[in-house]
């Protein structure tokens, strides 16, 4: 078991270093408690998780509150990942249509990857910390703050089908169910809002047929 943690200093001259060693210290036990979860599932004990992490329980409660607080903290773990690889899945790829098939792909291969965590970090209300991070993610290309309410939608409506997935045995294929929902959201009423305001879309007019070319 590791040792006593430091005591933290009063001179303002180390009052940062300290600061940086907490901020350290909670990201390394989210770490743990994260792999944690994701090997021996989301009911896990404060207690499983101070033995994981090689410290006390008053230590870990010393970081967070309870363990909404670890909830939290993975959380903000999980969306940082999820963002980074939306992010770039939406860079890469070719136009809006083929942006929302990858960042809907992006996104069950993700929760896919650890359903545990998924679990872990979504549960007790801690949900809508994900899906709104995930929500203004979206609805950033769009010059319409309007806009978000069509995100909204799209991401509860792939949050919705993704859950339900993770929970059917067996369970459809992630690129058939990724092509699905792209599907669903591309061409469903509520896509034409979202396509006519995209800054990759370049609407299409017909021309009078009495004008001059």
């Amino acid at each position: 078991m590791a040792g006593p943690e430091p005591v933290a200093p009063t001179a303002d001259g180390r009052s940062t270093r300290w600061d940086d060693h907490r901020l350290a210290r909670r990201a390394d036990l989210a770490r743990a408690a994260r792999k944690l979860v994701h090997h021996q599932g989301p009911d896990v004990s404060m207690d499983d998780l101070a033995a994981a992490a090689g410290t006390s329980k008053s230590i870990v409660y010393r970081y967070f509150t309870d363990k909404t607080g670890v909830q939290l903290a993975v959380a903000e773990e999980v969306v940082a990942d999820i963002r980074a690889a939306l992010v770039e899945a939406a860079q890469t790829a070719d136009g809006p249509r083929d942006a929302l098939r990858a960042m809907v792909g992006t996104y069950l291969a993700m929760i896919e990857s650890s359903p545990a965590v998924y679990t872990f970090v979504t549960r007790d209300g801690s949900v809508e910390h994900v899906v709104d991070s995930i929500t203004e993610l979206i609805a950033a290309p769009f010059d319409d703050p309007q806009l978000l309410l069509w995100a909204a939608g799209a991401v509860g409506f792939v949050r919705g089908t993704a859950e339900l997935w993770l929970r059917t045995t067996p369970r459809q294929d992630r690129d058939e169910l990724t092509d699905q929902i792209t599907r669903w959201l591309w061409t469903g009423p509520v896509a034409q809002l979202g396509r006519e305001h995209h800054p990759q879309h370049a609407p299409t007019t017909t021309p009078d047929p009495g004008e001059q070319p």
